[in-house]
């Protein structure tokens, strides 16, 4: 039974009923969706899921809408093979379930994604955004792997990579004002940590009233007074990725 007491805290929001534009496909020993603007690109964007997966709709989504921007976008699954967190599941089985997904050991996966991007379709330049867990991975990403020239981090989580700073590309960090995992005196401390340690471009912003996974895990029909910061959030991360790559 899931503990109803404590509900995930990332379940926020209805799922889209979206069945995604794209393809699956098979990269070394991952699965991976990927959509492809129609007048091809040499720029991709990995996106990077949060704990429910790479199959999520909503994830699926905005990886089509970087398409609709002449990007190529991928988003490997990251877990690889492993299950995706379920909402039903009990909350208190979490921490021994994130034992096994850890996102600072993603490395292998990303050389091989990148190695696809470049080999299988002439790739030049290449971003990276992800999502709570994902997001997380974008910050490690951005602190060690010299092939990646931007990356955006939508509401990561910050305690993972709580003492690392020194970003090697620009990157901008999405989070929400009312974001129950991601207390704004942790997002304070990174933007104060950032400015004494980080050489190169950052941007960190809060968005008024919004809760964690406000960018792509809400609908923007639910409620109207968010559509503006849901819509804010996409086109800031966009304008980033255009900026860099």
């Amino acid at each position: 039974m899931a503990n109803e007491s404590r509900p995930c805290p990332c379940d926020i929001g209805d799922r889209f009923d979206y069945g995604g534009r794209g393809q699956e496909v098979q990269v070394e020993h991952i699965k991976a969706y990927v959509c492809k603007p129609p007048a091809g690109s040499d720029k991709a964007v990995i996106v990077i899921h949060d704990i429910f997966g790479w199959q999520l709709p909503n994830t699926r989504y905005i990886a089509d809408m970087l398409t609709t921007n002449r990007y190529i976008a991928i988003c490997p699954d990251f877990f690889v093979g492993q299950e995706a967190w379920k909402p039903s599941n009990d909350w208190a089985s979490f921490d021994d379930w994130l034992k096994t997904r850890d996102a600072g050991k993603i490395d292998k996966e990303v050389d091989v994604v990148l190695k696809y991007l470049k080999d299988q379709c002439g790739v030049k330049k290449i971003g990276v955004i992800g999502f709570c867990w994902g997001g997380a991975a974008v910050q490690h990403l951005m602190l060690k792997n010299p092939h990646l020239k931007t990356g955006v981090s939508l509401y990561g989580v910050i305690r993972r990579f709580a003492d690392k700073h020194s970003l090697l590309h620009p990157t901008f960090f999405i989070f929400g004002e009312k974001d129950d995992i991601i207390p704004l005196e942790q997002v304070k401390l990174l933007e104060q940590k950032l400015k004494q340690n980080c050489k190169v471009d950052y941007e960190v912003k809060i968005y008024p009233g919004q809760t964690h996974g406000f960018v792509h895990r809400k609908r923007e029909d639910i409620n109207p007074q968010d559509k503006p910061y849901i819509e804010e959030g996409r086109k800031d991360m966009i304008n980033w990725l255009n900026k860099y790559l």
